[in-house]
């Protein structure tokens, strides 16, 4: 899973296989270490969750947990729908906006570089 921040917005990017195993009823985990300090980290996951209505984030000491309804999962990840966006309300601080997509092949990389991404749908088109 890739992660990326800016500013109060969230963005995860999921490979095939992560996709299937969030499918499967698998929490998809990645951690970044900051020091050599057990507590020197932050983890996101990303899970779904049956209970849940609309996607939503709960943050825990080193920890952000990503969770979305269980439908919605589904739908996402067995068709061609490439993304789950969601502004979540953080009340009078503003929102978060939060995006879960698909990781697509790079058109400019190598196969290895590319591999377990999702099919680019812009691939073999020709520009005029």
């Amino acid at each position: 899973m890739k992660v990326r921040i800016q500013g109060d917005s969230l963005r995860l990017r999921t490979s095939r296989s992560e996709v299937a195993r969030l499918l499967a009823g698998d929490c998809i985990e990645e951690t970044i270490h900051f020091a050599p300090q057990a507590a020197a980290r932050l983890t996101f996951t990303l899970q779904q969750e049956p209970s849940l209505r609309t996607p939503t984030v709960h943050y825990t000491e080193n920890r952000v947990a990503i969770l979305i309804p269980a439908d919605l999962a589904h739908t996402w990840g067995e068709t061609d729908q490439v993304e789950i966006a969601e502004d979540i309300s953080l009340g009078v601080i503003g929102s978060l906006a939060l995006l879960i997509e698909k990781d697509f092949a790079c058109l400019d990389r190598s196969e290895e570089d590319n591999q377990d991404t999702f099919p680019n749908p812009k691939a073999g088109a020709t520009c005029f």
